[in-house]
């Protein structure tokens, strides 16, 4: 691998320990991959955020890396957090793993990176554009920044990302060329598709089949970008998509010949044969909406469907600070909370200790969550639109 004679110091130790080391992964991970050299990022998105996910080893290496006075050298956003980082406990979020996670967050802005804790970065200033590349590691993020945006980048694990963040480059394999962004299948839907969850039903069946390939969808009628981000998250997660294409929707798809590719249908009784196999509970304990984080078109419409009425279940909206803040200018937070339900910042239920919190079942609209809770949380899942899950809780 060719590397610059600023990359050769750097791996010779004269720009830092933490720095040597981060370079050191970095230029494994390229052999590995038969990378020719590095590239520099544009920016990013580092996962393994919550203290749940770190744990005491995770906090250490944070710290220990802070102490050694290592800064990032690109804008570096974070994933979500564990909690709530200003109301945890109001909401209820124990307080032992409250401190530990106030602990990792101080640790991530002596290293110069924005705490701005959301799997959205792209609604909340950390927006890529077209072909630039990035290194990013949470899997809904990824899919977006490359589908929707037309950015580039790698499914990072954690470390590889805090190392990018460190060293500002990243090895030039897989997504960032041009030869493997190629579609491998053609989905061609046929199917109404209304809400978010049918998106995330489609995402969650087609990921099933396609594992890590790159699909190219047919048959979608005018998606929004909220559902178009349910879709990417929803694949993401039952399989391990990180790049699809959407005729008419999304920017490179225009760039490919599909007429002689593999081709998958799928139809209205697969997207009901996923409701029912992602259901595994009833009556749900709580509803928590935003995962991944919500838009600000997804708190307004919240808001619409909650004015004006009381919950006798809580409903969560998971969304970043930034949207927080817009929706609180807006009168919407206010409305959501008098009905008796909450805008949850910088956190969202796949990551957060809501088993702890004396939740069992539930109830989401997004497929990724639905894949994730069983597994990662021990929750049974109530998996349906918003409208439904809306009116199981004013019941």
């Amino acid at each position: 691998m060719h590397l610059t004679k600023q990359e050769e110091k750097m791996l010779d130790g004269e720009m830092g320990e933490v720095a040597q080391r981060s370079l050191r992964l970095l230029v494994r991970l390229g052999e590995i991959y038969g990378a020719d050299r590095m590239i520099p990022v544009g920016s990013v998105q580092v996962a393994g955020v919550s203290y749940k996910s770190l744990g005491d080893p995770g906090l250490d290496y944070l710290e220990d890396i802070a102490a050694k006075g290592a800064k990032v050298k690109v804008l570096t956003f974070l994933n979500p957090a564990g909690m709530d980082m200003e109301n945890w406990e109001e909401i209820g979020f124990p307080e032992e793993f409250a401190r530990n996670q106030i602990r990792v967050m101080e640790a991530f802005r002596n290293l110069g990176i924005v705490v701005t804790a959301t799997c959205t970065p792209y609604l909340a200033g950390n927006l890529p554009r077209f072909r630039e590349s990035i290194a990013w590691s949470e899997s809904s993020a990824v899919s977006f920044s490359n589908s929707v945006i037309g950015a580039r980048t790698n499914r990072e694990g954690g470390p590889s990302a805090l190392a990018a963040a460190i060293c500002g480059v990243t090895p030039n394999y897989g997504f960032h060329l041009d030869e493997n962004r190629k579609p491998d299948m053609v989905i061609d839907v046929d199917a109404e598709l209304e809400f978010s969850s049918d998106y995330g039903a489609l995402g969650y069946h087609v990921g099933k089949l396609v594992k890590n390939k790159i699909p190219y969808f047919k048959g979608l009628k005018n998606p929004n970008t909220d559902q178009l981000k349910a879709l990417g998250a929803a694949m993401a997660a039952s399989g391990a998509v990180a790049l699809y294409h959407a005729e008419g929707f999304t920017p490179e798809a225009r760039d490919f010949d599909v007429s002689k590719l593999e081709k998958i249908s799928v139809g209205k009784k697969d997207i009901k044969a996923t409701y029912e196999k992602l259901n595994t509970g009833d009556m749900p304990d709580i509803v928590i909406l935003g995962c991944p984080h919500a838009s600000l078109r997804e708190i307004s419409a919240l808001a619409d469907k909650l004015a004006g009425k009381k919950l006798k279940k809580p409903i969560w909206i998971c969304t970043s600070r930034v949207m927080k803040e817009a929706a609180i200018r807006m009168g919407y937070v206010s409305i959501i909370e008098k009905a008796g339900g909450r805008v949850v910042a910088d956190t969202c239920m796949v990551v957060s200790p809501i088993e702890d919190m004396g939740f069992g079942t539930v109830g989401v609209n997004s497929g990724k969550a639905a894949n994730y809770l069983p597994g990662f949380c021990n929750q049974k899942v109530v998996f349906h639109d918003v409208d439904e899950l809306v009116k199981r809780c004013l019941k």
